[in-house]
């Protein structure tokens, strides 16, 4: 399935059509708005998501984070011209969840020509911070030889 260009305007509807039958979609991780530089998602704390005992899982924290900063990396690119690959994810899990969700935000620290570098936060739904992640995405020119 081809991905058309995205841009800050492209309606989270279209977006979620390519995200079905993903591993984003059975985690339940849902884009919830999206602007320059930045992009939220929210992901449910359950059955999917959670380790044995219910506690959110870290590496689902790490999934969330790099699918945000991948997307937010396919906002400024032509994704017919260039290919996304997240290359690193770093994270500190600093407390545990109190709720159904938590929250992401991801904002970009670097734009440049082969790597792009985001800070991602995840939040409890009181607001408390559960990981801190930093993404580096490589920016790959397809067909390029």
């Amino acid at each position: 399935m081809t991905i058309p260009k995205l841009t800050i305007t492209t309606p989270i509807e279209v977006i979620e059509h390519y995200l079905k039958n993903t591993m984003i979609e059975h985690l339940g991780i849902r884009l919830t708005a999206f602007g320059e530089g930045w992009v939220e998602a929210t992901m449910p704390v359950d059955h999917r998501t959670s380790r044995p005992g219910g506690l959110l899982h870290g590496g689902a924290n790490l999934a969330l984070a790099e699918t945000i900063a991948g997307f937010g990396s396919m906002l400024t690119l032509d994704v017919q011209e260039y290919d996304i690959r997240g290359i690193q994810v770093s994270a500190s899990h600093t407390g545990k969840g109190d709720g159904n969700v938590v929250y992401a935000r991801a904002e970009v620290l670097h734009l440049g020509k082969r790597t792009h570098v985001w800070n991602v936060d995840i939040r409890s739904e009181s607001g408390k911070l559960l990981s801190t992640a930093r993404v580096t995405n490589m920016i790959v020119k397809r067909n390029e030889k």
